[in-house]
């Protein structure tokens, strides 16, 4: 790995000046943006927003599929000064009105299908609506477009809306330094470089998703971004475009891995990445199979503080559950329930301290001053870090591992039980392809361990022969009390698996049982 770039950050716009003029910058359904255009299409729609909004640090929000507005939006926002809002295109109507009121949006451009599904009570207001084509439409006839800016890197840059699968979302807020540097930092230890070909699969919205396209403009590389129906429609992408970048996160790797991919589609591939969960043993596995020639690089991050760890791909085999080290400009601290710094195997909270730590939640400050916090004792960098909630351990080599997260232990009989592990075990048995592990409110026990599964293509009998495998693999306390077969698993908006809906789903059908039997 060449020494890393230097970490000066810069106002995230100056990212148009990363590739060559000629070269491929955005790869769209009906035409190329070259890096002289993407300078081009962001100057004029930062010219554009900054005509109608010209307060700098105002909010506007898109809510769009990933065509021209949507990847340029980070960019152009950044150039005028504002603050941009991304909103999945997923969410409902209700979601979107709750982003708007708390984000102070002044705009929202979106759409006009989208656009007409929100009710007159569901936009605050002040807040003006207006139809993506007619801004791009209009782009050619902007008197004023705006040249490369100046602003403070550390001026507020975007507000990244969470999914919501613990409450109410939460706006994190992350300035032009977040992003560049993150930018940086994962363009670095991937090894990224012009020529690479990044396919955007993952939501805009989502941090994960975004830096899709930052590490790829500061590399020099092109994006083709692809809003998929089927995991299929990925495969095929990935032969047309000559894609060399992929990134997923778990629930779409397993759908992947469960498709034929032919060799044209497997050739030009590079690099795979995952964040949003955990990789097991198996899907490493399959992974490996099916693109023996790729780099694998398993990562954990948290939008508070946009990525903290990844696995060096020569480690991908041998340590497949392994979180890996810090990334660059992230200093990673595993501290204990004394407030030390653990000892090696020891369990305790990730804590992130360094440049990638967010701002904080927009007008969270409750929030806020439960999860950003003074830096642990020893911190190199010090100042605000992100207490994560994550509980892992890190082994006599530097490795970290994930036990679980704080609010999502399992306690039952008296026994404090990872989900993962018995998740894990699941999938390991080849019977099934998915798992959520859960804790079900029991007044013998504490908590029930409820496991909800889908089957493995293939896995004939699965709901026969899953309960004794896990017999043999898994202590007492932590068998499954009952296990529930879904054909599907809920994913949130960001493709992750919806822990909070498959919980609720349990927990009413837990429920309905007990008073059907209360009757009888």
């Amino acid at each position: 790995m060449p020494d890393l770039p230097n970490p000066e950050p810069k106002p995230l716009d100056h990212l148009t000046e990363c590739g060559h003029d000629d070269s491929p910058a955005l790869v769209l359904r009906d035409r190329t943006f070259s890096y002289k255009d993407l300078k081009d299409r962001v100057s004029r729609l930062s010219g554009w927003l900054r005509d109608r909004l010209p307060q700098n640090g105002a909010r506007v929000a898109t809510w769009a599929a990933k065509n021209e507005l949507t990847c340029l939006m980070p960019l152009a926002a950044a150039r005028a000064g504002l603050v941009h809002v991304p909103i999945n295109p997923l969410l409902k109507h209700g979601q979107v009105a709750h982003i708007l009121a708390d984000s102070g949006a002044s705009l929202l451009l979106g759409t006009k299908a989208r656009l007409a599904t929100l009710d007159a009570e569901d936009i605050p207001v002040g807040v003006e609506c207006i139809d993506e084509d007619l801004i791009l439409g209009s782009l050619a006839e902007i008197e004023a477009p705006l040249g490369i800016s100046s602003n403070d890197p550390n001026d507020l840059c975007a507000i990244l809306y969470t999914s919501g699968s613990t409450g109410r979302p939460k706006g994190v807020m992350l300035s032009h330094a977040n992003l560049w540097l993150g930018a940086v930092s994962v363009a670095h230890y991937l090894g990224m470089a012009a020529g690479d070909v990044t396919l955007g699969v993952l939501p805009l919205s989502f941090d994960y998703g975004q830096n899709q396209l930052l590490s790829t403009w500061y590399a020099g590389g092109s994006v083709v971004p692809l809003d998929y129906l089927f995991a299929k429609d990925v495969v095929r992408a990935c032969q047309k475009y000559g894609i060399t970048t992929l990134a997923a996160v778990p629930p779409l790797w397993v759908q992947l891995t469960e498709l034929e991919w032919p060799a044209e589609s497997v050739k030009p591939l590079r690099r795979l990445t995952n964040s949003g969960g955990a990789l097991t043993e198996e899907l490493v596995g399959n992974l490996r199979d099916i693109f023996p020639e790729a780099d694998l690089f398993p990562m954990y991050g948290l939008t508070e503080a946009f990525r903290s760890t990844y696995l060096k791909p020569q480690l991908a085999e041998s340590h497949p559950t392994s979180m890996g080290t810090a990334i660059p400009f992230a200093e990673i601290m595993v501290i204990n329930d004394q407030g030390a710094i653990t000892a090696p195997d020891e369990e305790g909270e990730l804590v992130h301290c360094g440049p990638l730590v967010a701002q904080g939640y927009w007008q969270d400050a409750k929030r806020t001053a439960e999860r950003f916090k003074a830096a642990p004792e020893g911190s190199r960098y010090g100042g605000m870090a992100v207490w994560s909630g994550d509980r892992v351990k890190r082994d006599a080599d530097g490795l970290l591992y994930f036990v679980g997260r704080r609010d999502s232990m399992i306690k039952s009989a008296g026994n404090r039980i990872s989900p993962q592990d018995i998740e894990e075990a699941a999938v390991a048995t080849g019977l099934v392809a998915e798992a959520v592990a859960l804790g079900v409110p029991d007044p013998r026990l504490g908590h029930a361990i409820h496991l909800v599964v889908r089957a493995a293509a293939g896995s004939d009998e699965a709901e026969l022969h899953l309960p004794k495998a896990l017999a043999k693999e898994l202590p007492n306390f932590m068998q499954p009390h009952a296990i529930h077969w879904r054909d599907t698993m809920p994913t949130n908006p960001n493709g992750k698996l919806d822990r909070t809906t498959i919980g609720k789903q349990i927990q009413q059908e837990v429920e309905t049982k007990n008073m059907v039997e209360a009757k009888q």
